[in-house]
């Protein structure tokens, strides 16, 4: 049994799919046209910590590798860009974000993420039974459109994962102090370039005062028998 199809059939309340499935196409593509290598073995000595995520979001050192700057001057058209990571042991839904730009993620584990669409948010609130999943392999790399809503991916083996988060700069800074809120969407307004729906059970996010926008489960991948 591939791990796809164990994935599949622990979470039977959940679709899964494979990033190279037609499924995908609606919120995402492979992108292949970089070579990723150095971001990889750059991630190869960071660790997983052992309890939650850790997002950093700008590190000098992946920013100055060889594809850093083909991203910045061809993927993004010359914008400015950070490249970090993302490394944890998540295992559930906890919220959705998205952006007002494509996001790439290099998985440097395997991983599943989990994934809605920014057309199914009504009244800033988004069921949860829309989610898909998708299994990203190791080493494959995966542009994000604007419109898809994501959040820290899923581990898929006890030591957790890691992926490579390349969005463009100043992506996930805190907002200017006493930013006005004039639009309902503004509701989202969560960090620069981050709009962001909690689900109510993640009180982390909600101490922070995130919008509880969620209903539904709050969904659990499960990776093992």
């Amino acid at each position: 049994m591939s791990k796809l199809e164990l994935l599949r059939s622990l979470n039977t309340n959940l679709s899964i799919f494979h990033i190279d499935d037609e499924e995908f196409l609606p919120f995402g593509r492979i992108v292949e046209e970089y070579d990723f290598t150095s971001y990889l073995n750059y991630m190869n000595e960071k660790d997983i910590p052992k309890e939650g995520n850790v997002y950093m979001a700008s590190i000098p050192e992946m920013e100055k590798q060889a594809p850093s700057e083909s991203i910045k001057e061809n993927f993004y058209g010359g914008m400015d860009i950070q490249v970090g990571y993302c490394n944890g042991v998540n295992s559930t839904l906890n919220g959705l974000e998205y952006h007002k730009s494509s996001e790439i993620n290099v998985a440097c584990t395997d991983m599943v993420l989990l994934l809605g669409q920014v057309q199914d948010i009504v009244d800033n609130s988004f069921k949860s039974v829309n989610v898909t999943g998708f299994f990203v392999p190791k080493g494959k790399a995966v542009e994000l459109y604007a419109t898809t809503l994501h959040f820290a991916p899923c581990k898929v083996q006890d030591e957790g994962f890691k992926t490579v988060v390349i969005l463009p700069k100043g992506t996930n800074e805190p907002l200017p102090e006493g930013l006005g809120k004039k639009t309902k969407e503004d509701q989202l307004l969560f960090m620069k370039n981050k709009w962001l729906l909690a689900h109510p059970d993640r009180e982390v996010l909600m101490e922070k005062g995130a919008h509880p926008g969620i209903t539904g489960e709050n969904i659990e991948l499960f990776y093992k028998m």
